[in-house]
């Protein structure tokens, strides 16, 4: 399941994805708010928030977006 919370002023938040063709609404701005990169010396894929703290890490690359999808939506 997607969310889209939208505030006051009109302006929706939401965990980006390709299901809902959000640009048909309106232009997009998108931000990050986490990075999810592999790291060579542990062998696993890493989120990290903007602060560079890890907040999970797996083998999978697959995994560690759906962590943060379930974490973020």
């Amino acid at each position: 399941m997607n969310t889209i919370t939208f505030t006051p002023d009109g302006a929706g938040h939401a965990f980006y994805t390709e299901v809902i063709d959000l640009a048909s609404i309106g232009p997009l701005a998108i931000e990050r708010s986490t990075t999810v990169e592999f790291n060579g010396q542990t062998q696993e894929w890493e989120v990290r928030d903007l602060q560079a703290q890890l907040l999970h890490s797996h083998p999978s690359r697959v995994a560690c977006l759906a962590w943060e999808h379930e974490q973020f939506n």
